[in-house]
Formats: C-alpha cells, structure tokens, sequence
C-alpha cells in the first residue's frame, strides 16, 4: 500500500526543486526529513511539507505505520510558466520565465 502526496503551481524553477528531491528519493522517512530539515535550500521547506503530508496521508487514509514509511517514489513536472518583461537599454524589453512547479511524493511500507 502506498500514499502519495502533490503540490501543484508551486513558484519554484523545476531545475531547483529537483536537486532536493534527489536527495530524499528512497531513503526512509525519519532521514528524509532530517535531511531535509538541514539542507539550505529554497525548495527544502517546501519539499518538507509534502513529506508530511504525504505520511499524514499514510497514517489516516490507509492506516500505515509512520516509523516504516519509506519515500519510494519523488518527482517534480514542470508547470506553466509566468512570462514577464524587464525593461533593458534602448527602449528594448527582455522577457523574464518564471517558472512554476509540480512535485509529487510517493511513501509506502517498506
């Protein structure tokens, strides 16, 4: 049994938040978090959060112990991206991509 967890249009570039899901994929839940907690990252708090709620979801939808919980799964998708203009020398503009994010966690009993 698996649970998963997904944040959808998260305002993190795709490239930034897939350096933190690499570190967490496959190891146990507990480390995760510790490793998470400790890498000085801007995705990390957010990665966090739907680890938790990736575990809350274990615990109370499919009664899965959380001591045994493992992140098997952890993915990011890039989203839309919000186009901006900046203006440059000239009368010239120059488009800015802010780029959004979709990042899903799968945990399950090892």
């Amino acid at each position: 049994m698996q649970a998963t967890a997904n944040a959808r249009y998260i305002r993190l570039a795709p490239r930034k938040v897939q350096l933190v899901i690499d570190l967490i994929r496959g190891k146990e839940v507990g480390e995760a978090i510790a490793i998470l907690r400790h890498t000085p990252r801007s995705a990390s708090p957010v990665v966090e959060k739907i680890l938790n709620a990736a575990i809350a979801n274990a615990e109370h939808n499919h009664q899965l112990d959380p001591n045994k919980l493992v992140v098997t799964q952890a993915y990011v998708n890039q989203g839309p991206t919000i186009k901006r203009f900046r203006p440059r020398a000239q009368g010239r503009a120059s488009r800015i991509n802010k780029r959004t994010s979709h990042i899903t966690l799968v945990v399950s009993e090892k």
